[in-house]
């Protein structure tokens, strides 16, 4: 183990593995905030190219699939299971009518602040315990199927959506 100037250990711990991920989760999370300030509800309703996804929809996905953290990560059960068949089984142009957009930014908003309370009470050696989505059997043979993963996951799934919402900048207001 080396130590570095101040006489502390380097070795990486599971409390760096954790804040370094949490760190990049509200990052991400504050990029996403800090856009959709900027952003009409004409720019969220527009496309984010022709033939995709509107920015509606995929900040309703992203909300979607970012309240499933709440049972996969054993926080409680999700606060808007609604908007699963919405905006996670359903392409945007199923003719399914959706939240406004005035919701779906409460959604977002209530679920993150709750999200990351959560989270934040976890302890450094629970993230990397298994997820409820993985039995206990595939778990032994994979432990890297754990907590932190999903959260790595999400918050890449995040980045991925926020490349795609930045297009609504360049669109116009009606």
């Amino acid at each position: 183990m080396s130590t570095n100037i101040t006489g502390n250990s380097t070795q990486p711990t599971a409390e760096l593995f954790v804040k370094m991920a949490m760190s990049n989760w509200e990052i991400q999370n504050s990029r996403l905030n800090k856009l959709l300030v900027k952003l009409t509800d004409d720019q969220l309703l527009t496309q984010t190219a022709p033939g995709r996804n509107s920015g509606l929809y995929i900040l309703g996905h992203l909300t979607a699939v970012n309240d499933g953290m709440f049972t996969l990560l054993e926080l409680g059960d999700r606060l808007y299971p609604q908007l699963e068949p919405v905006f996670i089984k359903n392409p945007d142009n199923s003719g399914i009518e959706k939240p406004s957009i005035t919701v779906v930014k409460e959604y977002w908003n209530t679920m993150n602040v709750l999200l990351k309370q959560k989270m934040g009470a976890m302890q450094p050696q629970e993230w990397f315990t298994k997820h409820s989505a993985v039995s206990t059997e595939d778990f032994e043979k994979e432990p890297h199927r754990n907590k932190l993963n999903i959260l790595i996951n999400r918050t890449n799934h995040q980045s991925y959506h926020l490349g795609q919402l930045i297009y609504l900048n360049d669109k116009e207001s009606a």
